[in-house]
C-alpha cells in the first residue's frame, strides 16, 4: 500500500470498531480454542503457531475486508481498495499459511487448496460476526451497512446481538470439531 492512511483499515475508527470488549473476548476464546485443538487434528500442517497468527490476522482484517467488499458492490469503491481487500483476505487465509509451511517444512503444502476453502469460510464468517451491530431504530444490522462505517455504534452491546452471533460461533466450533473428531475415533 503506497498510502496506507487512505484505507479505512488504518483509521482510528476501525481500531475502535474491532477493539470493542465483546469482539476481543470472542477473539481470545476462539484463538485459544483453535490453538489448543491444533495438535489433535487430522491436519499435520495445523499447529500452535499457525493457529495463532491466522487468528490474529483474521481478527485484524476480516471485518474491514468483508465490509469493504460489501460496500464495493453498493458504492463507487476504487479498484485499488478492492484489490487491497482481496489481498488481505488471501494473505490472512492462505498466503501467510503457505509461507509458514514452506519455511517450516521446506516444501509447499499439499493442503493449500483445502485450506483456502476452509479458511475463507471461517474468515468471511468472522468478518460478518465482528460487523454485527444493533441500532435502536433498525434492530440488528451489520455495521458496514451504516453510514460512516467503520465508525463505532454507541449501541454495540453483545447482549443485543448474542443470538445472531451464536450461529457464527457455532460454525467455528463445528469446523474445529470436523478436524478433531476423526482423530478421536482412532
Amino acid at each position: 500500500m503506497r498510502k496506507p492512511a487512505s484505507f479505512s483499515i488504518s483509521s482510528i475508527e476501525y481500531r475502535k470498531l474491532i477493539f470493542l470488549p465483546w469482539k476481543l473476548v470472542s477473539f481470545v476464546i476462539a484463538t485459544i480454542g483453535l490453538t489448543i485443538i491444533a495438535p489433535y487434528t487430522a491436519d499435520p500442517t495445523w499447529d500452535y503457531f499457525d493457529s495463532i497468527f491466522m487468528s490474529i490476522l483474521t481478527f485484524l482484517t476480516a471485518p474491514w475486508v468483508v465490509g469493504t467488499l460489501y460496500l464495493s458492490t453498493r458504492k463507487n469503491f476504487t479498484f485499488t481498495t478492492c484489490y487491497v481487500a482481496v489481498c488481505l483476505w488471501m494473505f490472512s487465509t492462505s498466503w501467510s499459511y503457505d509461507l509458514y509451511i514452506v519455511l517450516r517444512d521446506g516444501s509447499y503444502p499439499s493442503t493449500w487448496s483445502a485450506n483456502i476453502l476452509a479458511s475463507a469460510v471461517l474468515y468471511f464468517s468472522a468478518g460478518l460476526m465482528w460487523n454485527l451491530d444493533w441500532k435502536m431504530n433498525r434492530g440488528m444490522t451489520f455495521s458496514f451497512q451504516e453510514e460512516g462505517w467503520p465508525s463505532v455504534s454507541v449501541n454495540a452491546q453483545f447482549t443485543k446481538i448474542f443470538w445472531v452471533a451464536l450461529p457464527f460461533m457455532l460454525l467455528v466450533l463445528a469446523s474445529a470439531l470436523y478436524f478433531v473428531l476423526p482423530r478421536l475415533t482412532y
